[in-house]
């Protein structure tokens, strides 16, 4: 998977690529990250790479002219390229569309600045538009980091088992169940029993039921999407009409 980051700030991408999974998958040639000064592709002697926008108003615009010649740059070393721009007005990110994005064979993106990008970009040169939640951050770098991260692990091969990802939260709709390992009892805490016992298929149900109760608790919009057996919904109401009662 090939992973080329457009940014006027390269150095913030220093710390997270080169810790953990990412610099492991990196190492073991499962994913390529390239990062790409904007400020390189301006061709003026001060490398501007923002502008007032026409019409007046705060804040500064990303031009068009050194982005574009960015990304045709990349585009000559690498085909069928997806270009991604992280706006404010983009296409919620989460599990699914990480999923979606981790078959392509390689992904652009443009990390917005400022009061955004130059209108032209969006028309001329970016297939989707992605936003990683309703707040505001002082730019998309963030946003790439969140995004190449959530992908990569969905790449075959990066995480040191395929089941990791498969159990992880929002994999199938819901919010992940609880985890414990040793010490068996900490303070006057202890295990459940369940998982102590070497019973697989009880264990599974245990924590099936855990989650759909997490989900119940402090996501519930997500059940709505989930993919539940006519027992789990039986079971969801019975938990719902006791918080009721």
């Amino acid at each position: 998977m090939k992973f080329d980051i457009l940014t006027l700030f390269p150095g913030m991408f220093s710390g997270p690529f080169s810790e953990s999974i990412i610099k492991r998958a990196a190492e073991d040639g499962l994913i390529d990250i390239r990062l790409h000064d904007i400020r390189d592709y301006a061709t003026d002697r001060h490398k501007t790479a923002d502008d007032a926008p026409y019409g007046g108003g705060a804040g500064m615009v990303m031009k068009v002219e050194p982005l574009a010649a960015c990304i045709e740059a990349v585009r000559v070393e690498r085909c069928n390229i997806r270009v991604i721009l992280t706006t404010p007005r983009g296409r919620r990110f989460d599990q699914s569309l990480a999923a979606e994005l981790a078959k392509e064979e390689a992904l652009l993106i443009i990390c917005g600045r400022y009061e955004g990008v130059d209108e032209r970009v969006r028309e001329l040169f970016v297939d989707d538009e992605v936003s990683i939640g309703d707040f505001v951050m002082t730019g998309g770098e963030l946003a790439a980091m969140v995004i190449v991260d959530a992908v990569s692990r969905l790449i075959p091969g990066v995480l040191g088992s395929a089941d990791s990802s498969a159990s992880d939260s929002f994999s199938d709709g819901l919010l992940e169940y609880p985890h414990y390992t040793r010490p068996a009892e900490f303070r006057g805490s202890g295990v459940p029993e369940v998982l102590l016992s070497g019973n697989h298929r009880e264990i599974a149900q245990w924590r099936r039921r855990q989650a759909l109760q997490r989900t119940l608790a402090t996501r519930p919009d997500l059940l709505a999407a989930a993919r539940l057996s006519e027992k789990e919904r039986e079971y969801l109401e019975e938990l719902a009409k006791g918080r009721r009662s």
